[in-house]
């Protein structure tokens, strides 16, 4: 068992063993250290807590999220994609006919749908999508938020008490986004979705902007970005690669289907950024690569890279061609720019 650092113990002798006991009998893992300082955060709490509404919060956080994980991590190998949209959208409006046709399509393509549980463009989400391969996430509300009636498996609807245990699991377990037209809730999710890919606090994915025919609601909002957010210098132009405005389904599947086309995935390791590849790129893509892209580089050169040490000890994707480069982890509109042309080789 990996040894916590001293100043992380309780330091009484008698709680430290018996959380060492509960370890072991646990079995030696890896991640056994980390159980440990779950348990010795959870003891610190109720030591150093007199406020019961304090434990109350971290209890109820710490079940939503252990019973989302064990709802998602049967399904962690297959791609995922959320849907997010009015709950007041009704069934004959462009967004809700829009949202069911997008979700059938897209789930076609072997994506699993996940939407927040309710009615309007979320029930649109679920009724889209074959039964069984969708997931609901919904939310406990005041006035009550019922799951709709397309979500085929009830052990796939999850009901949270916090809406930001919510947002995490909606980030955490999916792979590409779609944003509807919708109100407050909508637009917080959005925003907090593409916050989260900005800052790097958030793997880079694909997410869609789709617009119903007819509708402005999305270009408006494009306008009001640049002119209030871009002109004035609260973010980069470049950002506007975090996303991309679809005006119809087949697009918007392109876009998501393209993403992944050679692009794989993404590991932060020791300084290096590592790109994972479905095949290897040829010569003269890299160095159109090094040549576009030098930009987003602290120094070096992007080049081909085998299964870093920790990735061999993981066992990730051993098979797969790899590009390492040391990224600046800033220009993350660019990075998502770079994504795209290796798409394109």
């Amino acid at each position: 068992m990996r040894k916590i650092p001293r100043e992380y113990e309780i330091n009484d002798k008698a709680i430290d063993g018996l959380i060492n006991e509960l370890c072991r009998r646990r079995g030696s893992m890896e991640s056994d250290y980390l159980l440990r300082e779950i348990l010795t955060t959870a003891v610190k709490l109720g030591m150093e807590s007199g406020d019961k509404g304090d434990l109350k919060l971290v209890n109820n956080t710490l079940k939503e999220l252990r019973y989302s994980f064990k709802i998602f991590s049967p399904y962690r190998k297959i791609k995922k994609l959320i849907i997010f949209g009015s709950a007041r959208s009704k069934s004959t409006s462009a967004e809700y006919i829009m949202a069911e046709k997008f979700s059938r399509k897209i789930s076609s393509k072997g994506y699993m749908i996940v939407t927040g549980g309710g009615p309007g463009v979320m029930e649109a989400g679920n009724k889209g999508c074959p039964k069984g391969r969708e997931f609901a996430l919904n939310i406990r509300l005041p006035f009550e938020q019922k799951p709709n009636p397309y979500i085929d498996e009830k052990d796939k609807i999850i009901n949270f008490k916090y809406f930001f245990t919510r947002k995490l699991i909606f980030v955490k377990e999916t792979d590409a986004t779609a944003l509807f037209p919708g109100g407050f809730g909508t637009l917080d999710e959005g925003f907090e979705m593409l916050t989260l890919i900005q800052t790097g606090k958030s793997k880079p994915r694909p997410i869609v902007l789709m617009e119903p025919k007819g509708s402005t609601y999305w270009a408006d909002w494009k306008r009001f970005i640049d002119k209030q957010l871009v002109k004035k210098g609260y973010i980069k132009k470049e950002d506007f690669s975090l996303f991309h405005l679809a005006r119809n389904v087949d697009e918007a599947v392109s876009y998501i289907e393209n993403f992944y086309r050679v692009y794989h995935s993404i590991r932060y390791i020791s300084g290096s950024t590592i790109i994972r590849l479905k095949k290897k790129i040829p010569a003269k893509t890299l160095k159109r690569l090094n040549t576009d892209f030098k930009d987003i580089l602290t120094d070096g050169e992007i080049r081909e890279s085998p299964a870093t040490q920790e990735e061999v000890q993981r066992g990730e994707f051993l098979d797969l061609p790899r590009l390492a480069l040391n990224y600046n982890l800033h220009d993350y509109g660019r990075l998502l720019e770079f994504i795209r042309a290796i798409n394109k080789s």
